[in-house]
Order: C-alpha cells, then sequence, then structure tokens
C-alpha cells in the first residue's frame, strides 16, 4: 500500500475494531494495510467499552447493530476519549443522525472500497469527519430542517458557514477549496476561527454542532 501523506510523521494509528462477526474483522484487519495497526477487538457494545478503556487506541471502527448496547453505546460511552466510526450496512437516516449526535466521528458502510476506507480512516484519526458519498446528502437535509436559533454561529461569516457546511460533511482542505473555489490553507485557517468562534476544540465537533444548530 502507498502511504498517505504525512504518516511518517503521524505513524501507525491504533485501531481497535468492534464487531460480533470475526470473520468481518478478520477482513477489515487485512485491508487496512500498514499505516494502521489493530491492538484491540471486540464482538459487543460490553467488551468494546472496557477494551477501550485499557487499550486508549486512536480509533475505533464499530459496527452498529450488535449485542449489548450495539455502537451507539459504544459511542455514547466512549466517544469523548478516541475518535469513533460507524462501519454498518445501515442506510437509514436515523441511524446516521443518532450516531453523529452521539459522538461519532464518522459514518461509513460496509461496501465501502478498501483504499476508501483507508483514506477515510486516515482522515478520521487527525480528527476529520467522515462519510460515505450516499449519507452525506442526508447530513446536509438536516442541516436545512432545523430550525436556526440565535447562538454562536451567528457571529459566522458567508464564507465560514459554507466551509463549516462541507467540513462537517466530511469534505477534506483541498474538497473543501475547490468547491469554494480558495486555497486549502485558507480552508483551514476558516476551520482556526470557526472552531474559534463556537469555541470548540477539534474539528470533529464541527458535525455535532452543525446539526444542533442548523447550518443551512
Amino acid at each position: 500500500m502507498t502511504a498517505n501523506p504525512g504518516s511518517q510523521s503521524l505513524g501507525p494509528v491504533r485501531v481497535v475494531l468492534v464487531d460480533d462477526h470475526p470473520i468481518w474483522r478478520s477482513g477489515v484487519r487485512s485491508d487496512l494495510g500498514d499505516n494502521f495497526a489493530v491492538v484491540g477487538e471486540a464482538s459487543d457494545a460490553e467488551e468494546a467499552i472496557a477494551v477501550i478503556g485499557a487499550l486508549q487506541p486512536d480509533l475505533v471502527l464499530c459496527d452498529l447493530h450488535m449485542p449489548k448496547g450495539g455502537g451507539q453505546r459504544v459511542v455514547a460511552e466512549c466517544g469523548g476519549r478516541t475518535s469513533i466510526v460507524i462501519l454498518t450496512v445501515s442506510q437509514t437516516e436515523r441511524d446516521l443522525l443518532d450516531a453523529v449526535a452521539a459522538g461519532a466521528v464518522g459514518y461509513l458502510l460496509k461496501s465501502t472500497a478498501p483504499q476508501e476506507l483507508r483514506d477515510a480512516l486516515w482522515r478520521a484519526a487527525k480528527g476529520e469527519p467522515v462519510f460515505s458519498p450516499a449519507l452525506a446528502s442526508l447530513v446536509l437535509t438536516e442541516f436545512r430542517r432545523l430550525t436556526a436559533v440565535t447562538s454562536p454561529v451567528d457571529a459566522l461569516s458567508g464564507r465560514e458557514r459554507e466551509v463549516l457546511r462541507c467540513v462537517a460533511r466530511g469534505h477534506t482542505y483541498r474538497e473543501v477549496g475547490e468547491e469554494l473555489f480558495i486555497a486549502p490553507k485558507t480552508v483551514e485557517n476558516h476551520v482556526r476561527n470557526i472552531l474559534n468562534k463556537l469555541q470548540l476544540n477539534r474539528k470533529n465537533e464541527l458535525v455535532r454542532y452543525a446539526l444542533e444548530h442548523g447550518i443551512d
């Protein structure tokens, strides 16, 4: 596998795999490649919470529907300690929005191709929100559905709102720049300003904030 940009500085991402199907875990483990190190596995939510607490991984790749509470329980209890990406067959809007609201940094389908999965997980490990393209529109629809309220988001400029919407949908800085016709470095500066204005610390918190406050 070709190393991702910056892999030498970040090093292998320590991953915990959570799914009640051992064959699936084995397949994902072989697909991840050299930039990821699987340090633990779990077959249900209760076991996952214990493993995550003991190992403190950089990233958790977790199924949604499994015994003892499922992925929602894992996200709710561990999302504040590590980046959690849901990998599931479910394309249900409610499952997606509930996972994001609970604190998941990403939501990917199990049909995702191996290289796309690696790229998305690499970005998620660096704090960027990631979504399967087929699901990104659901997040945008929710942005538009929610009624805007008076909040710190009102302090954002029009351009910052555009950047926030794109980043919260899982776009990379390069992709945001191409869509808005600005340089990736400019996008990064906008994100830094947005985080300061919204009093947030991490890029992956932007998804939850956007859903809660209605960015349209």
